[in-house]
């Protein structure tokens, strides 16, 4: 089982920026600890970083050919991508969103979410936590039916 994990803008930054709100996990720490759980569960991870939305579209697009599913953490992107939404419509294929803060403990900005009532499911505010019951629900999820 083949899973995706994208991730959006400014989320390479991890572990410096705003370590408050967002933790002090690198991306690559992440990565690491999200690897290491996949392997447990039998799933090949593709790891994906874009500032680009132009890029991230592509990627969408192109998912359901290499990957049964995806755990995505749009970033900014969440609240403001039509366009990555419209991918998601166009190359369906299940994913859990997640989010390492609350988006409801944050700017009235950051409550909605235009993928969400596509996504499966939804993890907010969890910090890196999440990215690893995402990977374990989803496996499940595709494995189970």
């Amino acid at each position: 089982m083949r899973i995706a994990v994208i991730n959006g803008p400014n989320l390479n930054l991890l572990g410096q920026r705003e370590p408050s709100i967002y933790g002090v996990t690198t991306l690559a720490a992440l990565e690491t600890q999200v690897r290491e759980s996949a392997a447990t569960l039998g799933v090949t991870i593709e790891w994906i970083q874009s500032n680009h939305e132009g890029e991230l579209v592509d990627l969408v697009q192109g998912l359901a050919s290499r990957c049964e599913g995806a755990i995505v953490n749009l970033g900014a992107y969440t609240h403001t991508s039509l366009a990555i939404r419209d991918a998601f419509l166009a190359a369906p294929i299940p994913f859990i969103e997640v989010h390492l803060s609350n988006l409801y403990r944050r700017e009235a900005a950051r409550h909605h979410s235009l993928t969400a009532d596509l996504a499966i499911g939804m993890i907010s505010g969890l910090g890196a936590r999440g990215y690893l019951l995402a990977l374990d629900a989803l496996a499940g999820v595709l494995r189970d039916g």
